[in-house]
């Protein structure tokens, strides 16, 4: 029988999002219903919920998350009723070109359910990322739910499922940080920081964290930044070299995703250096820059999607290594709150109050 439970939707472009009835149907073939425990609230629903993604509103918000499976579909052999899960938007296929040629983290047909959930009217609803998880519970893909240690708690192991996994993996499984090695992290919200981690998690020497807001750059220092920089006040490219010895830095990470921002990655990383773009753009953001320089600088220009990660591999070896205590996924919980105060946790997330809010249930 479908379920009614609570969840969050934008009905429209920049409206206030709003607590709605959500109609669940009974998982098909391949799905899984998961009793969400906890959400994070991600600069990507807030991008939904602008616009900034696609148009194809109402959406169900939500999709960093980790809860327990309460019913799976036909064929689902990987997952069973009563698994602790975080969900991923990467639900590998295992049958396209990506895949057969033994790299499943950049699957080209990534899936999520086939189902739609409805408002009470029956209006479908767009799940943010395939997920919609700002509710009591959804219905996924179920490659989409990744067993991990069920001692963990939900409001820390659901932030693997975007923002710090994309952050970490975007350090080591992107730039391919290495020991010895100096990065620059653009932008220290969430993902930046997660970048942060991830640089010191694989033995860089030298790590700069470069934002506009010195809480951000003071909370980079705590995970682990060695060096900052404000770059209101400072020229982040002569900062960067001037703490490199005049060369820049072996990995630049863009966390902003703005082409100001990917312009100061590009100059402060030394020759044949790395950049990694993992902040979001816009639609209609452009980019220029002189074609003597990319080919004259040499190196690697990357964009990481979700880290480059590999759910299945990439998610139990965090949650042991924060269950070690050799990253803290704790830290990067600001506040928790419930599912009517989303709308404020974005003008939070604006503002620049938070590193993350969680929804929990």
């Amino acid at each position: 029988m479908p379920q009614h439970v609570q969840g969050v939707i934008a009905p429209g472009k920049n409206e206030p999002v709003r607590v709605e009835t959500i109609v669940i149907p009974d998982p098909g073939p391949g799905e899984a219903v998961v009793k969400i425990q906890a959400c994070g609230v991600c600069h990507t629903d807030l991008h939904y919920k602008q616009g900034a993604i696609n148009d194809e509103f109402p959406f169900l918000l939500g999709h960093e998350a980790a809860g327990i499976v309460e019913s799976v579909g036909e064929g689902v052999t990987d997952v069973t009723p009563g698994d602790f899960v975080i969900l991923n938007w990467r639900a590998v296929c295992g049958t396209c070109r990506a895949c057969t040629r033994g790299r499943p983290w950049y699957c080209f047909a990534t899936h999520n359910a086939k189902q739609k959930m409805t408002l009470l009217d029956g209006t479908e609803l767009s799940p943010a990322l395939g997920i919609g998880a700002f509710a009591e519970k959804t219905l996924v893909a179920a490659g989409q739910c990744t067993k991990v240690d069920p001692s963990v708690a939900p409001e820390v192991a659901g932030l693997l499922g975007c923002g710090v996994m994309a952050g970490i993996g975007a350090a080591i499984n992107t730039g391919n940080v290495g020991r010895g090695d100096t990065v620059a992290v653009i932008g220290c919200g969430g993902v930046g920081d997660a970048a942060v981690v991830g640089s010191r998690l694989a033995g860089a020497a030298k790590i700069i964290a470069v934002d506009i807001d010195d809480r951000k750059l003071d909370k980079a220092r705590e995970m682990g930044a060695t060096h900052t920089v404000n770059s209101r006040t400072s020229d982040a490219v002569e900062a960067i070299r001037e703490l490199t010895g005049g060369f820049g830095a072996d990995v630049v990470i863009e966390a902003v995703g703005r082409p100001e921002t990917y312009e100061q990655a590009f100059y402060a990383r030394d020759l044949a250096g790395t950049v990694v773009l993992v902040g979001v753009p816009s639609p209609e953001m452009k980019l220029e820059l002189p074609l003597l320089d990319v080919f004259g600088r040499g190196g690697s220009l990357k964009s990481s999607w979700y880290g480059d990660c590999l759910p299945s591999r990439d998610f139990p070896m965090l949650i042991d290594l924060h269950q070690q205590g050799r990253i803290d996924l704790a830290a990067f919980v600001t506040e928790t709150i419930g599912l009517g105060d989303v709308e404020k946790a974005f003008a939070r997330m604006h503002e620049g109050d938070v590193l993350r809010s969680v929804v929990v249930l």
